[in-house]
């Protein structure tokens, strides 16, 4: 990435339309190139093309859809150099300040998008930089929540958990008791993808972390961060969190090995009771586990209450685009009423997880009650990462660190957490918002 910040930190010096430069020649004809970081024909590109398709009908201005997952970043940064940026990026909100920091994105004018009065305030602040200014609108939300074989609740006399306490008294029922009745241990009470890549194990974990009142870095009074790794609160979350392995033995073994993919399978193939997801993984698992076979459920309350991670897509204006009136617009329409409904629309293709316009009642959209149960927690539970200059190797380090203290029972967790919050100091003074 160092690479790509240089070329677009050159682009913006340029004159194309980045921090300090003059604003290209504008053409309100021209038509809106955009990015979406998805899976090429995918449901996710689907979903884009019949929002563009709906921005086309009602406003007459032309969209180009591209869907992009693999290098994407890269990808961008070519065209960067080339001068040639997309008119509009559709990417997740947690890369609001790398991308910030690249001066690849204009600052947003929110009197100038259409209904932006109407956003929740959460996924609002989610698109401020630490300049206190806005430059991203968001379109879509999302939060964890837990989801549980019902099944699986029913054979070891158990309900669902409303604290930690007896979370970990299911999940050890779950991988004790046979609860598929197959007559071998094969059965775990929580799946947990703690791999490192693209931090994972910290993703997942934040959702414990912060529940029980720590936290990965601390803003102070000035603004600034101080790293939280090596608090009393953190240091407790993580124990318990590592305990799951370690001690209770509780979740599906190579965990430490396993992104996403792998760890959603464990699930689906009836390998493990419990999972902390968002709501994207609903229509995948109501195919392939059956919809009748799980249940989903808020998080159960840790040490000081049921905060969970808050994740999201914001639309990015992009620096350089010749047609400023025609972005707007397009963002605009994301975030109306109609724009949301139609991101929401149908059982895969859709691009709107949780509608972040106060104005949409997604029991409206979707009737099914565990749309509401997630829009719900989002509102009442959900925090986003903060809206640092680069997130991305803070999540990393404290992956790294959460990965090897789950691969390696050995490790000291106290002397492994000081070490890391050496590190995110480190970090946070090269982003400069080390407090002092």
């Amino acid at each position: 990435m160092a690479a790509g910040v240089g070329i677009a930190l050159t682009l913006a010096a340029c004159g194309s339309g980045g921090a300090g430069a003059g604003k290209a020649e504008q053409d309100p004809s021209a038509p809106l190139e955009l990015w979406a970081r998805t899976t090429p024909g995918g449901d996710g590109e689907k979903g884009m093309k019949k929002l563009a398709a709906a921005f086309e009908a009602a406003t007459g201005k032309k969209v180009e859809v591209t869907a992009i997952f693999d290098d994407f970043e890269t990808k961008l940064s070519q065209r960067a150099a080339q001068k040639d940026l997309p008119d509009i990026v559709m990417n997740d909100s947690s890369q609001l300040g790398t991308m910030v920091s690249q001066g690849i994105v204009r600052e947003v004018d929110l009197s100038a998008i259409k209904g932006s009065d109407q956003l929740l305030e959460p996924a609002l602040a989610a698109a401020r930089a630490t300049d206190g200014k806005t430059y991203g609108v968001p379109y879509s939300a999302q939060a964890s929540a837990l989801l549980i074989r019902k099944d699986w609740l029913k054979k070891v006399n158990l309900t669902a958990p409303t604290n930690w306490d007896q979370m970990v008294a299911l999940a050890k029922a779950f991988t004790t008791q046979d609860p598929d009745g197959n007559g071998k241990a094969d059965t775990y009470g929580l799946a947990v993808p703690a791999s490192t890549k693209r931090g994972y194990a910290s993703w997942y974990f934040s959702n414990f972390l912060w529940a029980a009142g720590g936290d990965f870095i601390a803003k102070q009074a000035d603004g600034k961060y101080k790293p939280a790794m090596s608090t009393a609160e953190t240091v407790a979350a993580t124990r318990w969190f590592r305990d799951l392995a370690c001690t209770s033995k509780v979740i599906q073994p190579g965990a430490a090995t396993m992104d996403t993919p792998p760890t959603n399978e464990t699930f689906e193939a009836g390998k493990t009771g419990m999972y902390v997801v968002g709501p994207y993984l609903m229509p995948r698992f109501d195919s392939s586990l059956g919809k009748d076979k799980y249940d989903v459920v808020a998080m159960p309350k840790g040490p000081k209450d049921s905060t969970v991670l808050a994740e999201g897509g914001s639309v990015y204006l992009m620096a350089g685009s010749k047609n400023e009136a025609g972005q707007n617009a397009f963002a605009g329409y994301a975030i109306s009423a109609e724009g949301q409904k139609i991101g929401m629309e149908g059982e895969k293709a859709f691009i709107v997880q949780l509608p972040v316009n106060k104005t949409v009642d997604i029991a409206t959209v979707r009737p099914d009650p565990r749309w509401k149960l997630y829009a719900d927690v989002y509102r009442e539970h959900g925090r986003y990462a903060p809206s640092i200059p680069n997130w991305t190797p803070v999540r990393q380090s404290t992956a790294d660190t959460v990965n090897a203290l789950i691969a390696d029972c050995g490790l000291d967790v106290d002397a492994e957490l000081k070490k890391l919050d050496q590190k995110l100091t480190d970090t946070l003074s090269q982003q400069g918002i080390s407090a002092s």
